[in-house]
């Protein structure tokens, strides 16, 4: 069983939540595929710190477990206060969204409602210092997973990397399936789409603080049921709090779309049925797997 975490709740994390998946989900720049395997399974830990310490002077700390790249980078003061604070508008409330796959059901929980639509402004932005050092790590994540022969046949499958303020207690970790970055880089999908497949979390670390090398993670092989159970909190959040739809719109139906559009993205079939309880209203839909199947995405 796998049960996804809260988010940060309070306005102003919220806001932030936002502006970092468009900040620095992912910098591109320019991309030739390489010309020839170069790294191991066995390598590319070691190779991602190298390149990052040489060519970056980026100290960080990257190796996998299981079919998961992880990457933790260590930095101070990652938020700083926006001269110009961005606006963004208010139209729902997320109070609850918890997902979590058990027993062979998918079971989605969440509380979102519409609110009196009001101006809000960003407190905190994230420092362009920090993001683009973001955007090297990335850089060199794909320049080495890319230089393998087929990083997926090699058990590559996940990305995780994490973002730590090891002064301020604060942690940013995204979520990557390597197949999906390597769409975003050939363009096979677009940018946004990228953003919605990447997940974020920002969360309260106090076991962060001094910790330049990741001692307290708990590395492991993310598995394809913990990632689109993440994926689809994403999304939720991303749905109601950017927000990406009129405040009339109908929640339970624009959430069943998503998480259909998520399960197909991925092939995901692993499960009986899927079961929505709003909890606001109280209502419950139970779908088993041919009738979520049969849905259409559009």
């Amino acid at each position: 069983m796998m049960k996804s975490k809260q988010s940060l709740r309070n306005s102003a994390k919220r806001g932030l939540l936002l502006s970092l998946v468009f900040s620095f989900s992912l910098i591109l720049g320019c991309f030739s595929p390489p010309d020839a395997p170069t790294y191991s399974r066995e390598d590319i830990g070691q190779a991602t710190q190298n390149i990052c310490k040489k060519e970056y002077n980026i100290e960080l700390k990257a190796r996998l477990a299981g079919s998961t790249l992880w990457v933790y980078l260590p930095l101070e003061n990652i938020f700083v206060k926006p001269d110009k604070p961005e606006k963004y508008s208010e139209k729902f409330k997320i109070e609850h969204n918890e997902e979590e796959i058990k027993d062979g059901q998918i079971i989605i929980q969440y509380s979102v409602k519409a609110v009196p639509e009001q101006e809000k402004y960003q407190e905190l932005k994230f420092d362009q210092a920090v993001a683009d050092k973001v955007g090297n790590v990335w850089k060199t994540i794909r320049r080495v997973l890319f230089s393998m022969k087929d990083p997926n046949k090699e058990g590559v499958e996940f990305i995780c990397l994490v973002i730590a303020d090891i002064k301020n207690g604060i942690e940013i970790e995204e979520i990557v399936y390597e197949r999906d970055l390597k769409k975003v880089s050939y363009d096979f999908i677009s940018g946004s789409e990228y953003q919605h497949r990447s997940t974020q979390e920002i969360r309260m670390s106090p076991e962060t603080v001094g910790d330049k090398n990741g001692q307290h993670l708990k590395y492991r092989g993310i598995t394809m049921e913990e990632f689109v159970t993440l994926q689809i909190q994403h999304r939720i959040r991303l749905k109601f709090e950017k927000p990406e739809v009129e405040k009339n719109a109908d929640i339970d139906k624009e959430i069943l779309k998503l998480i259909v559009y998520t399960l197909k993205t991925y092939g995901f079939k692993n499960f009986s049925y899927l079961e929505l309880n709003n909890l606001l209203t109280k209502n419950k839909v139970i779908l088993n797997n041919t009738a979520v199947w049969s849905k259409s995405i559009d």
